[in-house]
């Protein structure tokens, strides 16, 4: 029975182990490298990864980084939330189209939706626009391109992009909470905010440590938003550590140490997904 078990996983684990372990093991193997991708390479020991922490870059991309999981996972978690609590229980026409609508920026290709805000965030982007027409003309500016502002741009479209898929989460597990719970909340002179904060937030607890981490995986390694929109721009304000890795192989022909980084990397995932798992955990 056992082997038979073992039968109906293995498809599933073969492509697992295919196209996740095998890779990463592989990077492992050329972080210690020196290759170019094209002649026969050398062995380089831990170089790769001293050169790495030698370099400033790497420890700016990591704040950078830091500070999208602010805009890729606490304010989304925060909207979620909300949304959650005014949609949770009321059945209105019209209820499916606006999650729909909502959820709509998860499902579509991030490179297309980093082009659409480029032009939104653009001089004479809709953005720009609005801000002429509510007679805040004084602050209009190129958002990306502003020195001081583009991180915080750059966030405010990982914030859009997540808002929805935390909100479906939460409106997922709050429909499997106990309605009796809510009565009895009722019942002890609990107001909505009281229901909320005693009953619908503990429930949705799991959706909530999924969301976390997920989203924090998304802030942590994401390359494709950042390389559409700024490419690291200005002056290095936006660069990401997947940016780096992208440069270090394909710019700079240094196979072993985009390996090190990579590998820098997946630690740094590992370490504050862990974290979150770990503060969000549930304590029964």
């Amino acid at each position: 029975r056992r082997a038979r078990g073992w039968l109906y996983v293995l498809p599933a684990l073969a492509v697992y182990l295919g196209f996740a372990i095998w890779p990463a093991l592989n990077t492992l193997r050329l972080s210690l490298l020196t290759w170019d991708g094209i002649l026969p390479p050398s062995w380089a020991g831990l170089s790769n990864y001293i050169k790495i922490f030698r370099d400033a870059a790497l420890y700016e991309a990591i704040l950078h980084s830091l500070a999208l999981i602010v805009f890729f996972s606490v304010i989304p978690i925060a909207i979620g939330l909300l949304m959650t609590a005014l949609l949770m229980g009321k059945v209105r026409r019209g209820m499916t189209f606006f999650r729909i609508v909502f959820f709509l920026p998860q499902v579509l290709p991030l490179v297309a939706v980093g082009i659409t805000w480029r032009w939104l965030y653009g001089e004479s982007g809709v953005v720009n626009q609005l801000l002429d027409v509510v007679g805040l003309g004084s602050i209009t500016r190129a958002w990306l391109g502003d020195y001081s502002l583009a991180l915080i741009a750059l966030g405010l479209i990982g914030t859009w992009v997540m808002s929805g898929l935390c909100m479906m989460l939460f409106l997922a597990g709050a429909q499997k909470i106990d309605p009796s719970l809510y009565e009895a909340a009722r019942l002890d002179g609990a107001g909505a905010l009281r229901q909320f904060r005693h009953v619908t937030v503990p429930g949705v607890r799991r959706e909530i440590t999924v969301a976390g981490v997920i989203t924090t995986i998304a802030a942590l390694a994401s390359f494709d938003l950042v390389f559409v929109t700024t490419n690291g721009g200005p002056a290095g304000q936006t660069n990401v550590p997947g940016l780096l890795v992208y440069r270090l192989a394909f710019n700079e022909g240094d196979i072993g140490g985009a390996s090190a980084l990579a590998v820098v990397l997946t630690v740094i995932v590992v370490a504050v997904v862990s974290a979150v798992r770990y503060f969000t955990r549930d304590e029964s």
